[in-house]
């Protein structure tokens, strides 16, 4: 028998086996509430009590006052379990902020460059005189110091300041964390320079140079290390999602950027293979974990609610952990590989429904009945965006993966869409909105201009949103144009310019977020704006008057 058949019969016959799995989970309660797992999050006494340090006193009492109106009035914490919580909190507040200000500074160059790069498409004579500041140049700064700059330093910031909350106990190694920061960071720099100067190993989001790479790969490899060794000092029996998914991505990421990497090994076909195992394993195995357990933290948190089902969000892991690994091959439909390679992607990428089935039933179950509490908390909307963009995100990854959808929309600006649907709209969305749940209780001091963070969510949506849709549109119709014989290739030019002029105006208006997200975050870091110190925690130990920033 053909070995494409029996990989096909092989691919289908995990497919049915994690399909009675989900069906057999669902008759063994994992749709049953599991307070005990849920519960961790919580200090005894604190379910009820609502949580967002993004908000000033008295907005904060508002929002209280609007769950307690549902959910009944808060008992209130033990005042030991949360003096341990913010002695975690000290244990980690240093490497944070170095991780997000490093975070910040990447936005901003990243943001330029995609800017940049975006106008060129519809206006390729802007900025020609130098050799940096052609497409090809800036459109790899873009991703690179996106990918590795902002997401990555914000997914370790998360980490680091979940993992000793999430596990009751300190920080272990945090000047490891702050090598690691520095070398992952000074590799990130000089990379980016490479590649402008166009020293390049050329290969989409494996651009930086390999000899640089040992310095980002170093980078990662030290912030592993204090994650293990607080692990392995946790004084929790149960461990919460969120740390499976946090411990699991930074070990994820490490072997696909060493294997990715390796110099000399992956040439030809293997090397595009590669490639795209890399290219869409970085997002699905890094930057979609980390973002996915942060939700299951924050969420809950803010509302003063646990987990509905919470059960099931470990089968939605497990099978993360088992479906995504050759998500990547569809993107090399029709080029020279074994079919049976690009089969298996595309059913991995169908049965990628049942992790994010299995989330969405854990999110829209928490928030049902609490929706309106958006209303008052900013650390809620960026969560319950970036939760349904992550729906909205991996459906049409899946329906793209269909070689009959994949044939319109192969090498053309929808797949430019469905990225920044997946990267931005979701997984930076959850970033904003962790860091501005952890920045009060990381500097000790509150957001000096609470209306600067409502602007910055309408930008950052509404950019989103005007970024994706259109761009979606006009990439489909590139794709029409030209599987249409009868058509001039340059119909399949023509017809995306609107199109891209409004990806442009949705660039610029992401980009004044991104200002303004990024001098909020400077004015909170130098005390500027009204005195707003220690109201953040909204708690104060009997007898302390210093518990947060006094």
């Amino acid at each position: 028998m053909d070995s494409a058949i029996l990989s096909l019969l092989g691919a289908f016959v995990l497919s049915i086996l994690g399909l009675f799995a989900f069906i057999w989970s669902l008759r063994k309660g994992l749709l049953v509430e599991n307070p005990a797992g849920a519960g961790v999050i919580f200090a005894r006494g604190e379910i009820g009590q609502i949580d967002d340090p993004a908000l000033g006193g008295d907005a904060h009492s508002a929002l209280q006052d609007a769950a307690s109106a549902r959910q009944g009035a808060p008992r209130g914490a033990d005042a030991d379990e949360v003096r341990a919580r913010l002695e975690s909190d000290r244990s980690s507040a240093f490497p944070v902020f170095m991780f997000i200000a490093f975070a910040c500074l990447w936005l901003l160059v990243g943001s330029a460059a995609g800017l940049t790069a975006s106008i060129k498409l519809h206006a390729p004579d802007w900025l020609t005189e130098s050799a940096w500041l052609t497409f090809g140049r800036l459109r790899a700064v873009h991703t690179n110091a996106v990918f590795y700059g902002w997401v990555s330093n914000a997914c370790i910031a998360v980490i680091l300041w979940l993992l000793p909350r999430l596990l009751r106990t300190r920080l272990a190694g945090a000047g490891w964390a702050m090598l690691g920061g520095t070398f992952l960071n000074a590799g990130v720099a000089a990379g980016i320079g490479a590649i402008a100067s166009g020293w390049s190993d050329g290969m989409e989001f494996l651009e930086i140079p390999w000899q640089i790479d040992v310095f980002v790969f170093g980078g990662i490899a030290l912030v592993i290390l204090p994650a293990l060794y607080t692990l392995a000092d946790r004084k929790v029996e149960h461990l919460y999602v969120s740390v499976w998914y946090f411990i699991a991505s930074l070990l994820w990421v490490a072997v696909l950027f060493l294997v990715a990497n390796l110099p000399g090994v992956h040439v030809g076909v293997q090397q595009a293979t590669t490639n795209w195992w890399f290219g869409h394993n970085v997002l699905g195995l890094w930057f979609t974990p980390v973002s996915v357990g942060a939700i299951y933290y924050f969420l809950p948190k803010v509302l003063g609610r646990p987990v509905v089902s919470y059960n099931l969000s470990l089968l939605g892991f497990w099978t993360l952990a088992f479906f995504y690994p050759q998500v990547g091959g569809h993107h090399l439909i029709g080029g020279p590989v074994p079919g049976w390679l690009t089969t298996l992607s595309i059913v991995q990428s169908v049965m990628m429904v049942i992790p994010v089935v299995a989330f969405s039933i854990n999110q829209g179950g928490t928030l049902w009945g609490r929706m309106n509490l958006a209303i008052y908390s900013p650390t809620l909307r960026f969560m319950m965006f970036g939760g349904l963009m992550y729906f909205a995100s991996s459906v049409e990854g899946s329906l793209e993966a269909l070689r009959s959808v994949n044939q319109v929309a192969h090498f053309t600006h929808f797949t430019v869409a469905h990225a920044h649907l997946g990267a931005y709209s979701f997984v930076t969305m959850v970033m904003f909105g962790a860091i501005y749940f952890m920045l009060p209780r990381v500097l000790a001091w509150e957001w000096p201009y609470p209306k600067l963070i409502t602007l910055h969510f309408w930008l950052a949506a509404i950019g989103g949103l005007l970024y994706v849709i259109p761009l979606s549109i006009g990439g489909w119709l590139q794709g029409l144009a030209m599987l249409d014989a009868s058509r001039p290739f340059i119909d399949s030019v023509t017809v995306t310019m609107p199109y891209l002029e409004w990806r442009s105006v949705a660039g610029a208006m992401l980009t004044i977020g991104h200002l303004v997200f990024v001098g909020h975050f400077l004015a909170m870091a130098l005390r500027f704006g009204p005195n707003r110190a220690g109201a953040a925690l909204f708690w104060t130990p009997p007898g302390e008057a210093m518990a947060h920033g006094k």
